[in-house]
């Protein structure tokens, strides 16, 4: 189960430091690629790895859980993206918990 609100936070987030709304992100199933070249902040892979960083960056600060994503293609869907996203922050989550 995904803690509420972080699906909606990190959609955010994401799309912040993309420089796009969470429509243009996620609306039609982007690719990383696509989002590189549609992304007023990006021009390539370091700067989609940068916003990645700053996302999760975000979900430690605010949440306490620190996100840490693993390679990704550049055909990789956005979609994909916030679910590895939530998977990693849920399994990061329960592992802080139960070391508390």
């Amino acid at each position: 189960m995904v803690t509420p609100g972080v699906e909606p936070y990190i959609r955010q987030k994401f799309a912040e430091h993309a420089g796009l709304s969470e429509e243009q992100l996620f609306a039609d199933d982007v690719t990383l690629a696509a989002l590189i070249s549609r992304s007023p902040r990006m021009t390539n892979s370091i700067d989609l790895m940068e916003a990645f960083a700053r996302t999760a960056n975000a979900l430690r600060k605010d949440y306490g859980v620190k996100v840490r994503l693993p390679a990704l293609p550049l055909d990789t869907p956005t979609s994909t993206v916030l679910k590895v996203f939530l998977e990693e922050f849920e399994r990061q989550a329960k592992a802080k918990e139960a070391a508390a």
